[in-house]
């Protein structure tokens, strides 16, 4: 079973930067792929950005691949999603998820209905 908690959220200006993190408790193998999502408000939630625990691999949603980066601390068995050059468009709640990596290495959904585990979300807005 693993847990997951993110923190980081909370309200910035346009073009202004944040990083989010997420922590995870109980085992942490290399087997896992940690993925970013995103829910908007009257939206329906999608990938952001994610990486292989076991490898240096990440994997950006199209429009983010130049504003965000994903990083880990394996020590610290956290993630992190540092983003810049926020837009209010931007503003949403930010999940962070965990897959085996074998369920998820070809793609996941839009949604990443593929993830086993969530966290409970940190939201982050943006101000014009």
């Amino acid at each position: 079973q693993v847990q997951l908690v993110e923190s980081g959220g909370g309200l910035v200006q346009a073009g202004g930067s944040l990083r989010l993190s997420c922590a995870a408790s109980g085992r942490t193998f290399r087997s896992y792929t940690i993925g970013w999502f995103r829910q908007a408000l009257g939206k329906e939630r999608e990938f952001v950005a994610g990486c292989n625990w076991g490898d240096d691999r990440t994997y950006y949603e199209y429009s983010m691949k130049d504003r965000a980066t994903v990083s880990r601390d394996d020590a610290k068995s956290t993630v992190y999603l540092e983003m810049s050059s926020l837009k209010p468009e931007d503003t949403a709640i930010y999940y962070c998820a965990a897959a085996l990596t074998t369920r998820v290495q070809y793609g996941s959904s839009r949604s990443g209905t593929e993830y086993d585990y969530w966290g409970q979300g940190t939201q982050v807005t943006v101000s014009s």
